[in-house]
């Protein structure tokens, strides 16, 4: 290691807060190359996966609404994405346009983007963002309506996709027009203003966490500031909304096609971010006793967010109880060591916590290996049903030492090459929809160190390039994957009508975002 940096290097690593060694450790994982995980089953309800009667979920939310108000709650909304992978389509032929013909003729032969441009244009008018688009048109003398009967589409492309207009492709997807209102359209960040005032709310105020790029921090900060007053008054609450940046020290080094540092035109190292597990960081500074994760573009008009409210307060209640009788037996365990206690607390780790107990254990060697499966950190997980949109999913993994456990695992984890491999995960029944809530205190009320329950094995290996080059980039254990390994994990299936998300612009313009 020491013969691939030079003096330089240390230099470089010293500024951006970097450890050599971690250095050192991610060139060895690009030489083992990507450590696939080993699925066994995927989860399904009754199997890894609890589906609760209407009664029981009631109960979950009147417990969550009793218990939680004297409990610090917050609110961690990844938000760091740019919209570019939103405007993909429209970018696309703003920057190569021949005419509405050629994109008519691309449609026609299965081309998918054309096909989006054209939903796009026929459905203008619904989108949130359409007057304030038809406003900076005819700021700069045009009528957006002459100009789709004259087919001059890349002048609307132009206003809305660049920094001369509303520079959608450029900015984050959370302050992008999502849903129209009487009183003005919101933007995706506005909407998760609106549904935390009614389950994170109380006496104390009502807190978020969001995790910005440092290049729009600013930005955030003074749009924040200028709708706060809007906000406060409609639902008589204190916002209490902060903004974090991925911290440099979390990038990863990239490497060439050897696995040898890749280095730019001046000699300097180039790494990348971390990915969205380097958010773990962020997410181990917050001090609350309850935290709710969810995606920036996973939110609903007014009309249907009540439902979202309901099965937010089910998860939570579901976390305070479970919560509740694991540190119950933690402290029962402490005072003495009652084999029927221990028997019960037992019972309660494979019932509830899926931990199965060793056989040949003497007391003392249960009783230590009961507390550490109970005194970690806990996350209940919303799984809905799999309408095979990208991303991860609800399975039993097996790891190197041969335990088994509750893992979202996306498809870029598993070795698509073994058939059974790839069968088993295109056999999942549920979808990850990005749906967590998460206590990260011990018995005591203590933090816990959340790097601590990580599987630093369960990187992410792609191949990019750079300035004309190939080099493999590596990204740290996904924050709901490999970050969250060893902690305890619930999969709870809500509701469909909970997940919404918005990937791609026409997305929009789905029943649940009109």
């Amino acid at each position: 290691m020491k013969s691939l940096l030079t003096e330089e290097d240390r230099i470089q690593l010293k500024k951006l807060n970097i450890r050599e060694e971690d250095v050192a450790w991610q060139i060895d994982m690009f030489k083992k190359g990507t450590p696939y995980v080993q699925l066994v089953r995927p989860c399904t309800v009754g199997d890894g996966i609890i589906k609760l009667s209407e009664k029981e979920a009631s109960d979950f939310a009147a417990l969550y609404e009793k218990k939680a108000s004297n409990l610090k709650k917050i609110k961690f909304v990844p938000a760091s994405g740019a919209a570019t992978r939103m405007f993909k389509a429209l970018s696309r032929f703003y920057n190569e346009w021949k005419g509405i013909e050629e994109v008519k003729k691309l449609s026609a032969s299965g081309d998918q983007d054309a096909k989006d441009l054209l939903i796009f244009l026929e459905n203008i008018k619904k989108f949130a963002f359409y007057d304030e688009l038809k406003e900076v048109l005819k700021q700069n003398g045009y009528e957006i309506e002459e100009l789709i009967q004259q087919g001059n589409i890349k002048k609307i492309l132009h206003f809305l996709l660049t920094e001369d207009g509303l520079n959608y492709a450029n900015l984050p997807k959370a302050l992008i027009k999502f849903h129209k209102y009487p009183d003005g359209a919101r933007t995706a960040f506005e909407e998760h203003l609106v549904e935390a005032s009614r389950y994170i709310s109380d006496q104390n105020g009502c807190y978020l966490h969001f995790t910005v790029s440092p290049e729009h921090k600013e930005r955030f900060i003074q749009f924040f500031e200028q709708i706060r007053d809007k906000y406060e008054g409609k639902y008589c609450i204190r916002y209490n909304v902060e903004f974090s940046v991925q911290d440099h020290s979390t990038d990863t080094i990239a490497v060439d096609m050897n696995n040898r540092p890749f280095r730019l035109k001046d000699g300097t190292l180039l790494f990348r971010p971390g990915g969205h597990g380097a958010l773990l960081n962020n997410l181990n500074r917050i001090d609350a006793d309850i935290i709710f994760i969810k995606n920036i573009d996973n939110v609903v008009p007014d009309r249907l967010k009540p439902p979202i409210y309901f099965w937010k307060k089910v998860l939570g209640g579901y976390l305070l109880n479970i919560k509740s009788q694991a540190d119950n037996f933690i402290n029962l365990l402490h005072k003495n060591m009652d084999e029927h206690i221990l028997e019960k607390a037992a019972e309660f780790c494979e019932t509830y916590l899926y931990k199965k107990i060793p056989a040949g254990l003497s007391t003392k060697e249960k009783k230590d290996y009961i507390l550490s499966c109970l005194n970690r950190p806990l996350r209940i997980c919303g799984m809905v049903k799999n309408v095979k949109e990208p991303g991860g999913g609800p399975f039993w993994v097996k790891d190197s030492t041969g335990n088994i456990s509750l893992q979202i695992v996306e498809s870029a984890q598993i070795d698509m090459s073994s058939e059974e491999q790839r069968r088993i995960f295109n056999s999942s029944t549920h979808f990850n929809p990005v749906d967590i809530v998460c206590s990260i205190k011990d018995w005591k009320g203590r933090k816990f160190d959340l790097r601590k329950y990580r599987d630093m094995n369960a990187v992410f290996i792609t191949q990019k390039s750079k300035d004309g080059r190939d080099l493999k980039a590596l990204e740290l254990p996904g924050l709901w994957n490999g970050g969250m390994a060893y902690w305890n994990t619930i999969f709870i299936e809500v509701p469909f009508i909970t997940f919404n998300p918005v990937k791609k612009v026409v997305d929009l313009l789905r029943d649940n975002h009109q």
